[in-house]
């Protein structure tokens, strides 16, 4: 039986001109002030980040989506966004770097393809600190580069003065090229960021929280709230399939412990879902603190974070650093995705970490970058050797030695990484299982093997 088709809400495409524009500033506070003028707010990220969704879930209330088409396909691009919409009557997607910015290598996985993909308007955010006049010439041609976009109206932001923002009207009156909002500049509207981007959510979601609370407040103020919900539902009236899912492998649940957490952030929630899916009891424990993992579990999975921020106090939980070599002696099935292997290493900047991947794992100065397409070399829990997955790498530390459990293909070359076994792969490679649910129904097979059996 085919799964009915659901319909994609009223929906727009929040892009920049360029990274370090403050899109994310401005597509968070426009997804809190909707959602305080009443509306029913989702949210989506373009690309595969895990920090700017942290920022969008608490704006809105429920999780944030990634729409990533080069880690998912395109196909997968409209049934992620119709989950990231369910029940909304607005859905709000951030792009990624500047509007025609991807991977590079001519797929489609840009900001604007994935607009095209979903038929949605765009509104970019033009960062106006230092323009006047040739803000048209910049609007202009991001307005008419691609034939296939939408260009809404755009949001001019850092913006210095009532006079400056009278020049810049000026200039656009004759582009055809709504404004829907001027931002001047405000000092309250710099977010604390670090090596990877703005700091997590679940590092002081308190004071993020009330800073969102204040965006939201001045974007109401100066933007035209209602010319944006218009603006959404001009979008093309389309459907889309349902999210793939794998079948549940059993009656019973498998437990899997998930690290969580202000180190342990990093995790996509279409993973969760895809995971729970497949029969597992996902069961979170934050590894600064827990004395011990969750009992009667068969399965541990150690996303993505800053371990390295928080390399003291996971070094010093020698509890639990015990427990988790003893679990994974016993046969305790992992999946571990960067921050995870570098807790799983031996030493991570001379503080002791688990020591299930033989390896030691340091800071550096330089970004390691890219998508990955990744083929196993040996038999792990997500499958026999030969099994592939795509996946994107995000980091500044290295493992000595690498690994070779995984060959890795990006733009720039081809390489190894990664540790495996049959009951352990850990690597610097993060999936997203969104159009993978044979990679979900894998691994939780390979934790059911092992079943715990619950504590009387």
């Amino acid at each position: 039986m085919t799964a009915a088709r659901l319909p994609l809400p009223p929906r727009l495409v929040i892009a920049g001109t360029h990274s370090g524009v403050g899109k994310t500033t401005v597509a968070t506070g426009l997804m809190a002030a909707l959602r305080r003028a009443g509306h029913r707010v989702g949210a989506a990220k373009v690309g595969p980040d895990f920090i700017d969704p942290g920022y969008h879930s608490l704006a809105i209330g429920r999780p944030s989506r990634n729409l990533d088409m080069w880690l998912c396909g395109a196909e997968a691009i409209a049934p992620l966004a119709g989950r990231a919409g369910a029940g909304c009557d607005v859905l709000v997607v951030e792009g990624v770097m500047g509007l025609f910015d991807g991977a590079g290598d001519g797929s489609p996985s840009s900001t604007a393809d994935v607009a095209v993909a979903l038929d949605a308007p765009v509104v970019l955010v033009v960062d106006a600190a230092a323009m006047s006049q040739s803000v048209a010439a910049l609007v202009h041609g991001f307005a008419t580069h691609d034939p296939r976009l939408q260009l809404g109206g755009v949001i001019l932001n850092r913006v210095g003065s009532s006079g400056h923002e009278t020049l810049l009207r000026d200039a656009l009156a004759a582009s055809g090229v709504a404004v829907l909002g001027v931002l001047h500049r405000d000092d309250r509207l710099q977010w604390r960021d670090r090596h990877l981007g703005l700091i997590p959510v679940a590092e002081g979601s308190a004071a993020v929280a009330e800073s969102i609370q204040l965006l939201a407040g001045l974007i109401a103020d100066r933007c035209d709230l209602d010319a944006v919900v218009a603006l959404a539902r001009s979008a093309g009236t389309s459907t889309a399939p349902p999210v793939a899912l794998p079948e549940r492998g059993g009656s019973d649940p498998v437990r899997i412990a998930v690290a969580a957490g202000p180190a342990f952030s990093f995790t996509y929630p279409d993973n969760l879902e895809a995971l729970a899916a497949a029969g597992a009891e996902l069961v979170a424990f934050d590894p600064c603190t827990a004395a011990a993992l969750p009992p009667a579990c068969s399965g541990l999975l150690a996303g993505g974070g800053f371990p390295e921020v928080f390399a003291g106090q996971l070094g010093e939980n020698v509890a639990l650093l015990a427990d988790v070599r003893s679990r994974v002696a016993d046969g305790l099935v992992v999946w571990a995705e960067c921050g995870g292997l570098l807790w799983l290493s031996e030493q991570l900047d001379g503080h002791p970490m688990a020591g299930v991947v033989p390896a030691r794992a340091r800071m550096t100065d330089r970004l390691t970058l890219g998508y990955r397409a990744a083929t196993t070399t040996a038999t792990s829990p997500l499958g026999a050797a030969g099994t592939t997955l795509r996946g994107h790498e995000f980091h500044y530390s290295v493992t000595e030695p690498r690994g070779t459990a995984l060959e890795l293909v990006g733009r720039h070359g081809a390489g190894t990484g990664g540790f495996a076994g049959e009951r352990l792969i850990a690597s610097y490679v993060h999936a997203h299982l969104g159009a993978r649910p044979d990679l979900a129904a894998a691994f939780v097979r390979s934790c059911s093997a092992l079943r715990v059996p619950y504590p009387n």
